[in-house]
């Protein structure tokens, strides 16, 4: 076993237990509001992670940038899902996604 194999490991194992400490926080929060903020390291964190475990292993190869644009992927269009769940969410709980004045007037 090499040091690259032990790095990647450790990366890996890094990875695990980031999605299983997110998902306990996922489990023990009441509302979706506040699971989604554990939602967050499972999707960027614990990706970021893997894809340096990938290039740590493989070195830059083919797998390498694939993997890496994937993570990329995740970057730019995670954020815009977390929007669109929360504004899904609020429609769901008020019947509309903006905040409303006392006399129920947007």
């Amino acid at each position: 076993m090499t040091g690259r194999d032990i790095a990647a490991d450790v990366l890996l194992g890094l990875a695990v237990a980031v999605v299983l400490v997110a998902s306990l926080g996922v489990l023990v929060m009441r509302d979706v509001y506040q699971k989604l903020h554990f939602v967050t390291p499972i999707s960027l964190i614990a990706p970021a992670l893997v894809a340096v475990a990938v290039l740590v292993q493989q070195g830059y190869s083919e797998n390498t940038v694939e993997t890496w644009l994937a993570l990329l992927f995740l970057f730019v269009a995670g954020p815009f899902l977390t929007h669109a769940t929360i504004r899904a969410a609020r429609i769901r709980e008020t019947g509309d996604w903006r905040l409303r004045n006392d006399d129920g007037a947007p």
